[in-house]
This record gives structure tokens, sequence and C-alpha cells, in this order.
């Protein structure tokens, strides 16, 4: 059995716990609404995460990237979090997965 301790292992235990986050306007995780652009891990398990938020004035602008933080840290193998903000691309619902639009019925 492979030990649990690359950085693809790990990234995809980051994304789990990403898609428990919802934004609370939208029934639909943060990972399949397109808000996280990308997710870095390195070799000594520190862990940035790029996302967006769906508008600048978003009202969770604040607590969202800290709940983020919060989480990804909780997973036993991450030594560090970090949460950057960007809107460059500025979020739209192109963004959103298949699965995100078939829930908010966009399909």
């Amino acid at each position: 059995m492979e030990e649990f301790n690359d950085t693809i292992n790990l990234g995809e235990e980051v994304v789990k716990g990403l898609k428990t986050i919802y934004d609370p306007e939208i029934p639909v995780d943060i990972y399949e609404l397109g808000l996280i652009y990308d997710v870095f891990v390195n070799e000594t398990l520190d862990v940035k995460i790029l996302m967006t938020l769906t508008s600048p004035n978003c009202p969770v602008a604040e607590t969202l990237p800290k709940e983020v933080e919060d989480k990804i840290k909780k997973i036993d193998t991450v030594k560090s979090c970090e949460v950057e903000i960007t809107f460059d691309p500025p979020w739209s619902k192109d963004l959103m997965s298949e699965e995100a639009k078939l829930e908010l019925g966009m399909l």
C-alpha cells in the first residue's frame, strides 16, 4: 500500500476538504463552484490555495478564506496552509463544474 506522504495524495485530500466547504448563498461546494483556481503542495507539505470569490464584495470575503485555511490545516499531514485571493481572472458561471450547473438547474 502506498504511503500517505507524497504531494499527489495530499493534494487529493486537500480537494476532498475543499469539497466540504459551501458558499453560504449557493448550495454548491466551493470547489465545484469554480472558486478554487489552484492547489499547490510542496515537498515539505506546505499547501497554498489560490482562490477567488463570486464577487469582490461577497458577504463572506472576510470569513471564507479563513474557513478554507482552517479546514485544510486540520489535515494531519499538512504543515501549513496559505490562502491567496485573486480576482484575475474574475469568477464567472463558466468556471462551475457540470455537476454544479446541474445542481443549480443551469443545464
